[in-house]
């Protein structure tokens, strides 16, 4: 398992390339893309910057892992010795199928093919290949070279084979696995979305301000982040998509997404990626303001 390919050159797709490489594996990183795949070598740069800054690394650390990242824009070409295909493209049903039916053509009878999906079911996934039993997900936290957690997914058809390998794999990136069975959200959104959801509900309701939801939840929770700073954080597009797999997943209106949040991805204010969502972003970072989406 030393030759890792990743489908996806975006923000999960640059951290998970990142943790594998700093662990010295052969890591190739496929992207449609070619100003993708440029963005996500300086991204990956910067980050290893920040670490030598922080004296977690040595500058030849970071010079190891920036020669275990290759680059490539042919998906064939970039799975050709791959132990290990990991899925990170956009959380979108369609296109994983699509994804996962042209690996299990073009990969090795023995490649794993592992998804980066956080809600979208691993055994309708394995149903786009010939390899079920090879077939699982790992679903990275963001941002993935510092979170410590990966949630292994098994499909109904996963190996238990193929579930030991990847949760060791897992523990060799320096990670702490917990096995998770297939189910929409799985643990970690299962838990959180409806929590934002519910954060969002408060907000549309006008119970409280942007900032005092946040407040309440890190003061009288201790949160480190509030959930409307971590919805902006995540992505409001992703969370939304979460919750409509969770709702139609469940068929319960528990998880139906917030109107407010609907209007909001509508509207193009996405969080950070857009530099609005529930604050501002303009100038790159968080400006202690709410967007003026919510000013009145």
């Amino acid at each position: 398992m030393k030759n890792i390919t990743i489908i996806g050159a975006g923000t999960m797709g640059n951290g998970i390339a990142h943790a594998f490489a700093q662990k010295e594996f052969n890591v190739t990183l496929v992207d449609i893309s070619s100003d993708a795949l440029e963005r996500a070598i300086k991204t990956i740069e910067k980050n290893l910057d920040r670490m030598v800054v922080k004296e977690k690394i040595t500058i030849s650390d970071k010079e190891k892992t920036i020669n275990h990242i290759s680059l490539s824009t042919n998906i064939k070409d970039g799975t050709k010795y791959a132990n290990l295909v990991v899925e990170a493209a956009t959380e979108n049903t369609d296109l994983k199928l699509k994804i996962f039916k042209e690996l299990d053509e073009i990969c090795d009878k023995q490649t794993i093919l592992a998804t980066n999906t956080s809600s979208i079911s691993i055994t309708d996934i394995a149903s786009a290949t010939n390899r079920p039993d090879k077939v699982i997900g790992m679903h990275f936290m963001n941002p993935v070279p510092i979170m410590k957690l990966v949630e292994v997914i098994k499909g109904k058809k996963t190996s238990d084979k193929v579930t030991e390998t990847i949760m060791k794999l897992s523990q060799d990136l320096g990670k702490i696995p917990v096995e998770v069975n297939d189910a929409p959200g799985f643990v970690a959104n299962r838990i959180l979305m409806p929590m934002i959801n519910e954060a969002i509900y408060t907000l549309h309701e006008d119970i409280s301000s942007v900032e005092g939801i946040d407040t309440v939840m890190m003061l009288g929770m201790s949160h480190p982040m509030g959930p409307l700073h971590l919805a902006d954080f995540i992505g409001l597009d992703v969370c939304l998509s979460i919750l409509e797999v969770m709702h139609e997943g469940f068929k319960d209106i528990k998880y139906k997404p917030c109107p407010l949040l609907c209007s909001l991805v509508k509207d193009g204010n996405l969080g950070v990626k857009s530099g609005k969502g529930f604050y501002d972003y303009s100038n790159g970072i968080r400006n202690k303001q709410v967007s003026d989406y919510f000013k009145k």
